[in-house]
């Protein structure tokens, strides 16, 4: 096998590119991403019979200058909005979902949103029954107050 991977080193640097590309898709950072560029280059050089430690070379410079030049490029344009993404319970709000406990006057009640159970607050102190299809507008740690729809 070691024999094999000797006289085909393009075929090991594109192994580590794969392996490289799947980690990339658990953290999406795209700093993975510019390993599996340096194994592209890594396994071009060596295809064009560059020996290991040229590969190696060629590597190690390719996915330096990938992670100085490709991933801001990256993350500039793929991420744009970041700041103003919500997420979490503030994702919630202005949500529609259906009361699945009745809301009390001046009480509380459960509200179904995504298939999470919620703990409601009517906006106005009014009573709200099962069923109903309320929208979140606003949200106290973990209670939220909603409106019917």
């Amino acid at each position: 096998m070691i024999e094999y991977f000797a006289s085909h080193l393009w075929q090991l640097w594109v192994l580590v590119s794969f392996i490289c590309l799947i980690l990339e898709l658990t953290n999406g950072d795209f700093f993975i991403m510019c390993f599996a560029i340096g194994g592209i280059c890594a396994a071009i050089a060596s295809a064009l019979g560059l020996g290991f430690y040229g590969g190696l070379l060629v590597f190690a410079v390719c996915s330096v200058l990938s992670l100085w030049l490709v991933r801001p490029t990256a993350l500039k344009y793929l991420h744009k909005n970041a700041d103003n993404r919500v997420s979490n319970a503030d994702a919630l709000l202005g949500r529609i979902g259906r009361v699945s406990e009745t809301i009390e006057a001046a009480g509380y009640g459960r509200v179904a949103i995504d298939g999470d159970d919620w703990k409601a607050v009517s906006a106005n102190g009014a009573h709200i029954d099962k069923g109903t299809n309320v929208k979140v507008v606003s949200r106290e740690s973990i209670i939220i107050t909603v409106e019917p729809c």
